[in-house]
């Protein structure tokens, strides 16, 4: 690639990711319709060229949008997609950051809360090894963000903990980015852990701070996060009743952007403000919501599940159909015995077991006596049915694990393989020749009548060659011994290496 076209691929990666970012930001403002028809023209146009961590960066960003917009399917979706471009690639740098932050996102939306958290933490390492400041603030924003939930859920003296850990990070993410979304998400959240470690002046002056520039940016998740950081703070000092006004605000704004995980953590917090103050009614409606929000994200996983198995379903029914052809291309469609590429296929681990085994190999080449006459006397629609009766007398004739196929026309192979079995006079059990012979005497002896009429009786002449060699060689030794059989008289099985090494040069032989 030409440096004009890798300058040209970054600035269609850069307007990419900007138009990604306008999304976000009506998002969070509440304005969904516009978001959803902006999210349209976009979701479909992914630049081309683009190396797999800034495409997966474009994806997974996307994912994280429809998954706001409730468009969970797609959600689901574009993340595999974004997923399975670096699946095999080892994260470094900003956008591998910035995509795993975003599907640790994704996994904490969907539950799987482990693995969310466990991959937030790795998307900070990646972050330190790039050179996107503030992508780095956005890890950073994702990770403590999601010690500041989790914490609510813990023992008092565990909570403290975990918030005083989270605090570090926010501030590190605001000494990277002074304005912005970014900024803004890190100074909202900051206020909790604040209050969390009982530091409620530092976190009234930062959420008023923040729901101040979230005014002047219509940012309604951060006014969301702030009037809870007030709710919080209000409590810890016993003002229960503005605790329960900034806790319904902080409701209300998280229902306006669908924000589920902030509806379902504020709205339990506003239930128990509410029952602390006597305010049954106020709880019923706060517990309303909350089972309302949780049975949003109950919905919201079934229906991730749903498409996880139709997906999975459409993966597995593609696999048998890939399988079903690739046997297909190695069975010969007359006889339903293997072709000459399922022989090829399958020929070379045999050999090699065998080897490894201490087994013999055998391969007998079977060629149906004046078939030619056959179909001349009787039609090719007979011959053809002749054809599939000697398959079935090879599949009787035959062991379960002998590989047998129809090699060309009217010739037919049996590869098999003996335990080696020591003689003075070196030789070993002649299994093939005997093989062989079952099956030459089973066609002779074989009831044409239903096929061919009284007046056909086919038979066969075989050549058969043992040894450690290839299948090639094999089968230029089995060669040379029909060519024996044909000239002796046909109807009979010659074994190479028996009288005659080679074919009977002073004439040609028809098969």
């Amino acid at each position: 690639m030409g440096l004009n076209d890798q300058a040209a691929d970054e600035v269609a990666a850069t307007e990419a990711l900007r138009a990604d970012s306008e999304v976000r930001l009506l998002i969070d403002a509440g304005r969904n319709d516009e978001a959803n028809a902006l999210f349209d023209q976009l979701v479909a146009k992914v630049p081309p060229g683009l190396d797999p961590w800034t495409r997966a960066a474009i994806l997974t960003r996307r994912a994280v949008a429809a998954w706001r917009l409730k468009r969970i399917p797609l959600a689901l979706e574009l993340a595999a997609a974004g997923w399975s471009d670096i699946d095999a690639e080892q994260p470094s740098g900003s956008f591998a950051a910035d995509t795993l932050g975003r599907l640790g996102y994704l996994l904490e939306g969907i539950g799987h809360r482990r693995a969310s958290l466990d991959i937030s933490r790795v998307a900070v390492e990646v972050a330190r090894t790039g050179h996107d400041v503030e992508i780095l603030a956005h890890s950073l924003q994702g990770l403590a963000g999601t010690l500041n939930f989790r914490a609510c859920e813990l023992p008092e003296e565990e909570a403290v903990a975990t918030f005083r850990e989270a605090i570090p990070m926010f501030e590190e993410g605001l000494g990277l980015v002074s304005e912005g979304r970014v900024h803004l998400a890190l100074l909202s959240a900051y206020g909790a852990s604040l209050a969390g470690i009982g530091e409620l002046e530092r976190a009234e002056q930062t959420a008023r701070q923040a729901l101040a520039l979230a005014e002047a940016q219509s940012n309604r998740w951060s006014r969301s996060v702030g009037h809870w950081v007030l709710s919080m703070i209000r409590r810890r000092q016993g003002a229960l009743a503005q605790a329960i006004d900034y806790g319904r605000i902080a409701v209300e704004e998280a229902a306006r952007i669908n924000d589920t995980s902030l509806l379902q953590r504020y709205s339990e917090d506003l239930a128990d403000i509410c029952r602390e103050n006597g305010d049954a009614v106020g709880e019923a409606a706060a517990l309303r919501l909350n089972i309302s929000a949780r049975q949003m994200a109950m919905e919201t996983l079934q229906e991730g599940l749903g498409q996880a198995l139709e997906q999975r379903r459409l993966a597995i029914r593609a696999q048998r159909l890939a399988t079903a052809a690739q046997e297909a291309a190695a069975r010969d469609p007359l006889t339903g015995l293997a072709n000459r590429l399922g022989l090829e296929r399958t020929a070379p681990q045999l050999l090699k077991r065998a080897l490894a085994g201490g087994r013999v190999p055998w391969l007998v080449l079977i060629d149906v006596d004046w078939f030619k006459g056959v179909n001349d006397a009787a039609g090719h629609a007979a011959g053809d049915a002749a054809l599939r009766e000697i398959a079935q007398v090879l599949l009787v004739e035959c062991r379960g694990g002998d590989v047998i196929a129809r090699w060309a026309g009217d010739e037919f192979v049996v590869l098999l393989t003996e335990a080696a079995i020591d003689h003075t006079d070196g030789f070993t059990s002649p299994v093939g020749a005997a093989v062989a012979e079952r099956i030459r005497v089973a066609v002779d002896m074989h009831d044409w009548t239903a096929v061919l009429g009284a007046t056909q009786r086919p038979t066969v002449s075989i050549g058969v060659a043992t040894g450690q060699d290839t299948l090639e060689r094999l089968f230029a030794n089995a060669d040379a011994a029909l060519y024996r059989a044909k000239r002796r008289g046909r109807n009979r099985v010659e074994v190479h290496g028996s009288t005659e090494d080679s074919r009977d040069k002073t004439a040609p032989v028809s098969h």
